[in-house]
């Protein structure tokens, strides 16, 4: 059965094509195959014909599974088949949010002799999907994995070209891709979520004479640009000190969609990060940004910063270092108002006039009750070490008494007697027990209520969830890069993928993993016939259209391809 033509000629000298739906039935009789006429759709011409028949086309192609043509008919053959639904809606988001676009654009002066928009594609669709090297994802998962439209003629040195490409240029492509995606989805950009992670490489040396000397080359790079060594011992927040590090800076906004991102050497302590992120951010004539950061961004010199030329700032104050926040604030009597069940604010004014200072006392009573609990184990645990050691010999009980002063687990409560002995410092326990269950924070932002102080900053969770996708689903670490614009590169794609990553979940309501796994069950199969080779897609699941339909995004076309 097939598509038949059929030429008729006019008197003007037109020939009009006419389309029928025949089949070839073998006449026993005249010992020869004869044509049989089952529809007449009418004229080539038409658009309501070719309309017809591209619904006919559809219908047919939906009952049609690779599975079912390979069973029936033998002369055709499964090659294979790939997950599709994921790569395809990350691809159309990447085209909605623009981002391919501005690449091509940054690269349009440029003749790199490939396309770079396609190579950064595919590395920051890896990092959504798999999360493997560069290596890794050019020799199997593009290969063999996946199928990604215009990655054929890709090599290794392009994907590596297209990495240096995005870190000379990324402060334009960072600024142009976050204005058209906060123009398409309408993001709030007035309050900035702002703090810094550490990200661990697996090495035993840090980074030595690599500053100035490391420069981009090639024609990629519009001029010369130097790194400094970025790979540093420092004060790791995961623990891991034996190793180098880097430190990583991300700004969001209250959606949890990345602003910008800032890599630093791995010995900056985060304070020091405050300047250059307001002067950077300062730059792109944002409208009210208030900056919202956590007590390791508080000094001095960053509250002056932040406030210059009329910034608004929301801190969460340190309440151990004996100053004002401890004296005046924890101490000031008063009632909290309740704001929600697990949090009641109280607002305490210290100063007078213009200098004076503005905080708000909050109190979470669920967590004060896990503090209690917590701490009353810990005291447990440590009056049966403290009976145990008076039992002990001298030699073995020196050094599980030094072992039990550096604990940062029990050292806390413990004092030293005159006579060179260990014991539970009753007043260490209470001062603990003022800070129970409370965080206070200042701004400088009259226009804020109480309310609006505490659950603003409790918001800064939004940073915190960015890290744990990054550092967990998109597998952000361990790097190995070695190369300084290799590896703030690599920070630049893991955060391209973060912001698709967040545009799916805006839009679907739930986890990247959860809809990137309903995604997967849309497949692409590549078929073998006698007439050619077939690249069909699947027929989307019932959770996978649901998918789709709340990302606005159309169902694949049936077939992508037939040679």
């Amino acid at each position: 059965m097939y598509l038949r033509e059929s030429k008729q000629k006019r008197a003007d000298g037109s020939v009009v094509t006419y389309l029928q739906l025949a089949e070839n039935v073998w006449n026993a009789e005249k010992r020869r195959s004869e044509t049989r006429i089952l529809c007449n759709f009418g004229r080539a011409d038409d658009a309501a014909v070719t309309e017809r028949l591209r619904r006919l086309a559809k219908s047919i192609l939906r009952r049609c599974s690779p599975e079912t043509i390979v069973a029936e008919d033998g002369n055709w053959r499964l090659v294979c088949a790939w997950p599709y639904g994921d790569v395809y809606t990350l691809e159309a988001l990447w085209q909605r949010l623009g981002i391919g676009e501005i690449l091509t654009e940054q690269a349009a002066a440029r003749r790199l002799g490939f396309n770079v928009e396609r190579a950064l594609f595919a590395m920051v669709a890896n990092r959504a999907l798999a999360g493997c090297l560069k290596l890794y994802c050019y020799e199997q998962w593009l290969r063999e994995d996946v199928r990604i439209a215009g990655t054929q003629a890709l090599s290794l040195q392009h994907l590596y070209r297209a990495m240096d490409f995005l870190e000379a240029n990324k402060e334009a492509i960072e600024r142009a891709i976050f204005f058209r995606v906060a123009d398409l989805l309408s993001l709030d950009v007035d309050v900035t979520f702002y703090d810094t992670t550490s990200l661990h490489f697996e090495i035993d040396e840090e980074d030595h004479g690599l500053g100035a000397e490391d420069l981009i080359h090639g024609s990629q790079a519009a001029g010369r640009k130097a790194y400094a060594a970025p790979r540093k011992r420092g004060h790791p927040k995961n623990g891991r000190g034996d190793v180098p590090q880097i430190v990583v800076g991300l700004a969001v906004t209250r959606e949890g969609f990345p602003v910008r991102h800032w890599v630093f050497p791995g010995d900056t302590v985060d304070v020091t990060t405050v300047d250059q992120v307001k002067a950077d951010l300062r730059g792109w004539q944002l409208t009210r940004c208030l900056f919202v950061g956590d007590a390791g961004m508080v000094s001095a010199s960053n509250l002056k910063a932040l406030s210059r030329g009329g910034g608004k700032y929301l801190l969460c104050m340190p309440m151990r270092r004996g100053d004002e926040i401890t004296r005046e604030v924890l101490a000031r009597p008063g009632r909290y108002q309740t704001v929600a069940e697990n949090l009641q604010v109280k607002e305490v004014m210290v100063g007078e006039g213009e200098r004076r200072r503005r905080y708000v006392l909050c109190y979470n009573p669920q967590e004060a009750e896990r503090q209690r609990s917590h701490r009353a184990e810990v005291l447990k645990e440590l009056e049966a070490e403290l009976a145990s050691l008076r039992e002990a010999a001298d030699e073995q009980h020196s050094k599980r008494e030094c072992a039990l002063r550096a604990s940062a687990r029990y050292g806390r409560y413990l004092k030293l007697t005159a006579q060179g002995r260990l014991l539970l410092d009753a007043a260490k326990v209470k001062q603990a027990e003022r800070f129970d269950g409370k965080f206070v924070v200042h701004s400088n932002d009259d226009t804020l209520s109480s309310e609006d102080m505490a659950l603003g900053y409790k918001q800064l969770q939004r940073v915190e969830e960015a890290w744990r996708t990054l550092k967990s689903g998109l597998r952000l670490r361990p790097a190995f890069h070695w190369a300084p614009h290799r590896i703030h590169a690599h920070v630049a794609l893991t955060v391209l993928s973060l912001l698709l990553e967040r545009a799916a979940e805006h839009a679907c309501g739930d986890t990247w993993r959860n809809i990137r796994d309903d995604l997967k069950r849309i497949q692409l199969a590549q078929l073998f016939s006698p007439h050619g080779t077939v690249w069909q897609v699947t027929e989307p699941t019932a959770d996978a259209t649901k998918r789709l339909k709340s990302l606005q995004i159309k169902q694949p076309a049936p077939i992508l391809s037939l040679a």
